[in-house]
């Protein structure tokens, strides 16, 4: 900061107290410093040479021996204030800018702004908050100097009730298996929290010379006992000479978006995509210029259900410096010109690290420009039914603090949070990783997963297949995506509170149906096994999701996602017909139970000719209670008897 002198009711920059060096002793005269000691004004002036030159050291053991010749000399303490605060030595700043207000207050009335400061980076915010008052008493300070001061005087108010009203915070670093002596940064997870992939700055050069790092993408999985193997390099062709980082996972941790700088884009830095097939991944690509600008773009983030990129940028049309905006992907698969997300979530500051939880409604971000700690703080914002945002809600202290706090990664079960920082002392390194139990108030919905394979029923060979994972209540396809063609695995999230089908389909295979109930919120996760059996005669599927009223044979409205999944597949495979069954558990009269299934199966039968499937390809058969799958003895058992098939009668 620029030293000023208050001289007959102007400010006297510093590059005019170095004049007086030049000066006969008459013309130094113009100017009474606070202090008569000669040797003391000696000294400052050479201080204010040596820190207008940036030669902090040297400037500070001036005023040192200029205060030791005079302790009341103000003018050095206010300098020694600068110095010290330009060396982070807030602790000696405070103390001389202390001493600089208590011997003439009116003289500069910017020492009340820079003691506050210097109070605000020791947690001092009462003390601050005064000083700012009073700063704020002197008329004569500009528009930018007020604005400044009030938006100081708010961080410092919060940030004092914060202090005084913390968050549960208990940060335990993960161990070396990832963290080293590198700054290790930016963790994501995938939804099982399997695997995590984070950023690792590695020092390149050589002792000696001129210091050069490198940013690199690194992963690691968990054994079966819960415990990280050590991380590896991602390796080639993610990682290159170049910096790679700021980047998002999938939940199932086959989607990798990052950012990479001057490298085939459009200046600057840009958005690019790779995705993994086993443990390969693609070469990246550009997410081309519909998103990327010539500008700054980074830092991006995923729905679960890959409709929606939010991401930061410095382009034009923003409300501040770095943005946070979003583009999100028509039905052609296609992303769309981004938007910005607002001045609910955006400032005339920073907005920087968006984190969209796979709830895809829960975001977290990083400001320097909401009311805060200080720096960069972490905030949560939800997007309401209307389609806006709430307004940002700071995660409280001490998960922030005066120091930047950014890159915030919450679990898909919302419990657990992941972020990156120094201030701890017994961590491994410079920056390191760190999780934590996030507190009820901040948590997001809790989002349920579902794992598995895909694989030839046959064969047991892995299968890449489509999936869709479907709301029953909506009848809208809540996530879609495709199994991987290398060992056949997938997993996808799922919200709680709702009921979900599942289907998974290849061509010259029968279809796969499944059914998922997420209002349970206590069980977050589901492991499947999916056999596809090949198009052939015999061959039948369950149809989980088609529903009836107790003892009726009226089809809910749940079943008509799966009705129609059964549509589509007769209308792609017309050379095959099909055999449509009701089956029962043993409650009742067998006569009844017969019956009953009989009209169920012929209400499926009536739906498919409804929706354009020829009656000569169907027919329909009840069996009552006569061919179980499971025992009638449970609840459980009965359950899985009560259901309709669908069977492949002829292949032409």
């Amino acid at each position: 900061m620029k030293y000023r002198i208050l001289f007959q009711g102007i400010f006297l920059p510093l590059v005019l107290i170095l004049i007086f060096t030049s000066l006969t002793a008459d013309a130094q005269k113009a100017y009474e410093f606070h202090t008569k000691n000669k040797k003391a004004v000696t000294h400052f002036l050479k201080a204010s040479r040596m820190y207008d030159a940036k030669q902090l050291l040297n400037a500070r053991d001036e005023l040192e021996a200029a205060l030791k010749e005079d302790p009341e000399f103000l003018e050095a303490a206010m300098l020694m204030g600068d110095v010290t605060t330009d060396l982070n030595d807030f602790q000696k700043a405070v103390t001389y800018y202390r001493k600089a207000v208590l011997s003439d207050p009116d003289f500069f009335p910017q020492n009340f702004f820079n003691l506050a400061q210097a109070e605000i980076q020791l947690s001092e915010f009462d003390s601050a908050v005064s000083h700012l008052e009073i700063f704020l008493t002197y008329k004569s300070r500009t528009l930018e100097m007020r604005e400044r001061a009030e938006k100081l005087l708010a961080q410092s108010k919060f940030a004092a009730y914060a202090v005084k009203h913390p968050v549960p915070f208990n940060p335990i670093n993960p161990g070396k298996a990832i963290n080293s002596s590198d700054d290790e940064y930016l963790p994501v997870l995938t939804a099982d929290e399997q695997t995590i992939v984070y950023t690792r700055r590695r020092l390149m050069s050589s002792p000696g010379e001129r210091k050069t790092y490198n940013e690199d993408f690194y992963l690691t999985t968990k054994d079966p006992d819960g415990n990280w193997h050590e991380a590896r390099n991602l390796g080639s062709p993610i990682n290159t000479i170049g910096n790679e980082g700021a980047h998002c996972l999938s939940p199932d941790g086959r989607h990798l978006f990052f950012t990479a700088c001057n490298k085939d884009g459009f200046r600057g830095c840009d958005l690019y995509y790779a995705k993994r097939n086993g443990n390969q991944w693609t070469n990246p690509v550009n997410l081309g210029s519909k998103v990327n600008s010539d500008q700054w773009d980074s830092q991006p983030t995923i729905t679960s259900d890959g409709k929606t990129i939010y991401f930061v940028s410095s382009r034009p049309g923003g409300k501040g410096k770095q943005d946070i905006w979003k583009t999100t992907v028509d039905e052609n698969g296609r992303f769309q010109t981004p938007v910005n997300l607002g001045d609910v979530i955006n400032t005339s500051g920073n907005e920087m690290s968006p984190f969209i939880h796979p709830d895809n409604r829960t975001l977290y971000f990083a400001s320097d420009g909401h009311p805060g700690m200080g720096g960069t703080d972490i905030y949560v914002s939800r997007l309401l039914e209307t389609g806006e945002w709430s307004k940002p809600f700071n995660l409280g202290y001490p998960i922030n603090t005066v120091h930047d706090e950014s890159s915030l990664f919450v679990t898909a079960s919302g419990k657990s949070a992941y972020f990156a920082t120094d201030r701890f002392r017994d961590g491994f390194g410079k920056l390191d990783i760190w999780y934590f139990d996030l507190y009820k108030e901040v948590q997001p919905t809790p989002v349920s997963y579902v794992k598995g394979n895909v694989r030839d029923k046959q064969t047991g060979s892995p299968l890449e297949a489509s999936f869709e994972v479907i709301d029953l209540n909506s009848a809208k396809v809540a996530t879609a995506s495709i199994s991987d063609k290398t060992d056949g695995s997938f997993l996808v999230c799922l919200p709680t509170g709702y009921e979900y089908a599942l289907n998974v389909s290849k061509e010259g295979y029968l279809f796969y149906s499944d059914f998922f109930s997420c209002k349970d919120t206590s069980a977050n996760s589901y492991s499947l096994q999916v056999e596809l059996s090949a198009i052939k005669a015999g061959e039948k599927i369950i149809l989980k999701n088609v529903f009836y009223e107790t003892g009726k044979y009226d089809l809910k409205d749940e079943s008509f996602a799966e009705l129609n999944k059964a549509v589509a597949f007769l209308k792609k495979n017309k050379n095959i017909s099909i055999e449509i069954s009701g089956h029962t558990d043993n409650t009742g009269e067998s006569k009844s139970n017969l019956l009953l299934s009989e009209k169920r199966a012929a209400s499926v039968y009536n739906y498919l000719i409804k929706e354009g499937i020829e009656s000569s390809r169907l027919t329909s058969k009840g069996y009552g209670e006569d061919k179980p799958v499971a025992s009638n003895n449970t609840e459980l058992g009965r359950a899985k008897n009560r259901r309709t098939e669908m069977m492949i009668t002829l292949v032409k």
